[in-house]
This record gives C-alpha cells, structure tokens and sequence, in this order.
C-alpha cells in the first residue's frame, strides 16, 4: 500500500475562456462580474485555471461569463475532453515526480499554482488543491493510459 490516492473524479462541464483584441479590456469586466482578477500565468482561482497568457479553463455555470466577455473572446465547451484525476495523500507530489517534467516538490508549486506538463508523453494540467491533493486534467482520450501509468508509479514508491 502507499502513501497516495488516485480518484479518477470523471468529466464535468469545462470551457476554454480566450481573449483576444485587446484582452485587458474584457479582463477587467470579467473581474468586476466576478468580483476578482483572472488568474495570472501559472495560477488558479476559484473555478478559474489559467492555462496560457490568453487562455483558461472555466469549470461551472458560465452564463455571467458570456455576458461579461462580449466580443472578445470566446468560450467554447470542451465536450468533454478532459477527465478529472485527484491525486492526494503524502506522496502525491513523489507519483508526479515519476512521470512529469518539472520539479513537483517545489515549494514553489504550492496551493492554487497550475502547471501544464507532459507525464507518460500526455500533456496533462495540474492544479495544487491543496498540500495533500492535486488535481489533474487529463485528456479523455488518454486518460485510462495515464491512470494506470500512476497506478503502477504508485505501486512502486519507496514506504
């Protein structure tokens, strides 16, 4: 047994959030519909995860946000391209270490920072939930090669 829990959590409503034009104008109304800032690079908040200077992914009810973007970006669903994988317990940052290419046990990487990285060849977004969990955005069509990457990887950490 280790020290680390793999929930495959499954899809849920996501939207990929861009802008364009000139983003600081819609981010600004966004932020007073949201009452804060949009996540900046490498962050998270709320329902928010930032995936690119001009990109996140929109977990929930995005009606407010339509409104709020107007014609400067767009919001598309994903249709269900993303699986939702928690990984917690006291080594869930030793599991990612197994496959990823960054250094998951910065300090740096704390609650609420966001990483795109690949892990096993599948580029795969995490979000620190918090220091015992990380959530994970693996592609659907990947996303039952990589669980069972991890469960192996987990198998194999040092107790």
């Amino acid at each position: 047994m280790t020290d680390v829990t793999i929930e495959h959590l499954g899809r849920t409503p996501l939207h990929v959030l861009e802008l364009w034009g000139d983003p600081k104008v819609a981010a600004k109304r966004i932020a007073k519909t949201l009452g804060h800032d949009l996540p900046k690079v490498g962050r998270a908040e709320g329902d928010l995860v930032r995936l690119s200077p001009t990109t996140w992914l929109v977990e929930g009810d995005v009606a407010a946000l339509k409104q709020a973007l107007g014609d400067d970006g767009a919001l598309t669903p994903t249709g269900g391209g993303y699986e939702r994988v928690r990984l917690s317990g006291p080594a869930w940052r030793s599991l990612l270490m197994e496959g990823a290419l960054f250094d998951a046990e910065s300090p740096a990487f704390g609650i609420d920072s966001v990483v795109t990285t690949p892990i096993d060849h599948i580029a795969v977004t995490l979000r620190v939930e918090s220091e015992n969990a990380c959530l994970a955005y693996v592609p659907a069509s990947h996303a039952a090669d990589l669980l069972r990457f991890w469960q192996l990887s987990a198998g194999g950490l040092p107790q």
